[in-house]
This record gives C-alpha cells, sequence and structure tokens, in this order.
C-alpha cells in the first residue's frame, strides 16, 4: 500500500495531494527521514521506524517554517492545491542548498497547473535570504 493512501486515508491528513499516482506530478511531495519523496510509490513499509513529515508537520509549533511564510509573503498560492507539496520539495532544496541558484530551483519538478513559477521562485531565494531553513 502506498503511503499516500495511509496518510490521506486512515490518517485524514490532507496535506499531500493525490495527483498522478506515479510520482511525476509531484503533488503529494512529503519527506521521509528528512529527505523529499512522493508517498503515492513509496510503500508504507519502507517507512517503518523512520520520520515521516507532511505539510502538517513542517511548522515548528505557532511559527511558520521559513518557506512557509516566504509563501504568504509573496503571495505564492493561487487554487492552492499544489502548494504542500511545491513548499515540501523547497524546504527539502533548502536543506541541501543554503543559497540555491536559479539552475538549482529550475530543478524542482513539482507541477503547478496555474503556472506561479516566478512566485515560488521568488519564496525560495526569500526563504533562503531569511536563513534558518
Amino acid at each position: 500500500m502506498p503511503l499516500l493512501w495511509v496518510l490521506r486515508d486512515m490518517l485524514n491528513v490532507t496535506g499531500p495531494k493525490y495527483g498522478c499516482g506515479v510520482g511525476v506530478c509531484r503533488a503529494c511531495t512529503s519527506h521521509l527521514d528528512g529527505g523529499e519523496i512522493q508517498p503515492c510509490v513509496v510503500p508504507v513499509a519502507d517507512c517503518a521506524n523512520r520520520e515521516v513529515t507532511t505539510i502538517e508537520g513542517l511548522a515548528d509549533s505557532d511559527e511558520l517554517h521559513p518557506v512557509q511564510q516566504a509563501w504568504i509573503d509573496r503571495d505564492v498560492a493561487q487554487c492552492g492545491f499544489c502548494q504542500p507539496g511545491q513548499i515540501m520539495a523547497a524546504a527539502a532544496l533548502l536543506k541541501r542548498t543554503a543559497h540555491p541558484t536559479d539552475a538549482d530551483i529550475d530543478r524542482i519538478e513539482n507541477v503547478c497547473r496555474c503556472g506561479t513559477y516566478s512566485r515560488i521562485r521568488e519564496a525560495i531565494k526569500k526563504a533562503a535570504a531569511a536563513g534558518d531553513t
């Protein structure tokens, strides 16, 4: 059983979205032990004794993660469907690369049907400048 099914259907975690079911659209992007994954293609059995983080667990209590705050500050979201996955991908990028280049950001393959890519880029750069991601 894919992790996404457990998250959404059994645990009622609705941040990761079902988009394609084959790991291409990346609307479900989450973290496993801090690394980016697409839970629609990760078997739940592979997650035993590991830390799964979805958009719901990205913030530190009442304080938003710098990427979440940058998303709000740059008014990134339109429809919002892909945004949890976009934010999780951006947070994973900033964990790997504190100050990403445009080329680094372009390697994020999450699909945004609304086309807010320029605001996504601005938000990632703002979060990087804020540091501590």
